[in-house]
């Protein structure tokens, strides 16, 4: 027959067949078992009649004592059900407390709710073991980048972003930039900062903005790969994008250390304004690099020249979209129709695709094979006289819509960018934007 028996129980078996067999006193085994004589002479009655078995708590597997009654757990229950449904456990618990004077333990009612389903118990996951890797072995070879928001000229001016480029053999800064967002735009924008300054690096590594990488499951169509991206590959630079910011953790300890020390330099060199703090910025690299950036394992630099020239690098860092010209020599990008004038070589181009590139500081070129197009703008947003088409029947009820439509708009004329594309507050901060989007009265620019 097994027993089940606890640890306190098996200790006291021992001492009580100790006092049946006369070699040990009922006075020491009370001492022993931190017990009174007469509960002593208790358990050696039960062990000469019964055995090891006697000295098991009758109470095993019997509920408790102090238990709550069922109508009271049913009640408490019904009441989570009908109000707290939605609630957590110690939640609920105060909630019982203060409007119903239920008062019980927040375990209690876990356990409860878990019984019911009302609850899941929330499983601790293991930690991941993320091991270290050694450094690359070349200058070039590896460019963690990312952006750190931070309150960086501590209320002297708004909270911003900083975009740093950090070089995974040596530690060394290679550039940073501050900037409003962290966009699509600025991130070109100090992308060329520093190609032009170092040269092309062999990859890029990042996390997975969506800058970097298209984070939808299934994309419908189109290219898959961002306009970051689309540039890099235009550079011939790869682009890696990590699974964790442990897997960069170069960058991360960066931005914490760049937290505390660029902070107080700023301070103290009196610097109130992103403008400032960029112009400033190199001096900072320069002392930065000195006092922490250690020598590659290879000292071979692997930066590749930069072949491209200016004009070529501003159509690799401009959004590119590609549209078809219509049979009126038209086309449709970002809510406003171009035109093309027409010439013998446009005519040509009916039905074919052109690339619209869309520049940082806000202005639009056109072109086919690398020629740019003449073009002008077509707003859409400028209201019709009615008197000028009430002749004309077949735009009496495209007209009535096209009123209605307007009335539920906004009733200033100031166009606003689409929703899908990404941020363009690059493009505002240079004050450049495109002329047409501000005033749509304004004259083309070419």
């Amino acid at each position: 027959m097994l027993l089940s028996m606890s640890q306190k129980e098996l200790n006291r078996v021992d001492v009580i067949r100790d006092v049946c067999e006369k070699r040990l006193t009922q006075t020491n085994a009370s001492k022993l078992l931190n017990l009174t004589r007469r509960q002593i002479q208790r358990l050696v009655n039960q062990y000469r009649c019964n055995g090891a078995a006697g000295l098991v708590s009758l109470r095993r597997g019997l509920p408790s004592n102090r238990r709550f009654s069922p109508e009271f757990k049913l009640n408490a229950l019904n009441i989570i059900k009908d109000k707290y449904a939605d609630f957590g456990p110690t939640f609920a618990n105060e909630k019982l407390l203060e409007k119903h004077n239920i008062k019980l333990s927040a375990e209690t009612l876990r356990h409860w709710m878990i019984d019911e389903g009302l609850w899941e118990s929330r499983a601790k996951s293991k930690p991941k073991i993320y091991q270290p890797r050694y450094r690359r072995e070349c200058l070039g070879e590896l460019i963690q980048i990312d952006g750190s928001h931070h309150d960086w000229f501590e209320g002297r001016a708004e909270k911003c972003c900083l975009l740093v480029f950090i070089d995974d053999a040596t530690g060394r800064l290679m550039t940073l930039l501050f900037t409003e967002v962290e966009s699509t735009y600025d991130y070109m924008n100090a992308t060329r900062q520093y190609i032009e300054q170092h040269g092309k690096p062999v990859a890029f590594y990042s996390d997975k903005h969506s800058v970097f990488k298209i984070n939808k499951k299934a994309p419908l169509s189109g290219n898959q790969m961002t306009e970051y991206g689309r540039a890099l590959y235009e550079l011939n630079i790869e682009l890696i994008c990590a699974n964790s910011s442990q897997a960069k953790g170069r960058v991360e300890r960066a931005n914490k250390t760049l937290q505390d020390r660029l902070i107080k330099e700023m301070r103290l060199a009196g610097i109130n304004s992103m403008e400032q703090a960029n112009a400033w910025m190199p001096i900072f690299i320069e002392d930065f690099n000195h006092r922490f950036a250690r020598a590659p394992h290879d000292l071979k630099d692997v930066h590749r020249p930069l072949q491209e020239g200016l004009d070529e690098l501003d159509d690799i860092f401009a959004r590119q979209k590609t549209r078809k010209v219509s049979k009126a020599l038209t086309l449709q990008y970002d809510k406003v129709v171009y035109l093309i004038e027409s010439s013998s070589a446009t005519d040509r181009l009916i039905g074919k695709n052109v690339m619209v590139y869309d520049y940082p500081d806000g202005t639009v070129s056109i072109k086919h094979c690398g020629n740019a197009l003449p073009y002008q703008v077509f707003d859409k947003l400028r209201q019709v006289n009615q008197a000028e088409v009430v002749d004309n029947k077949r735009l009496g009820a495209a007209l009535a819509v096209a009123k209605r439509s307007q009335e539920e708009r906004s009733e200033t004329l100031e166009r606003t960018r689409s929703s899908k594309n990404f941020s363009r507050t690059a493009q505002k901060k240079a004050r450049q934007v495109n002329p047409v989007l501000l005033n749509p009265q304004a004259p083309d620019k070419q």
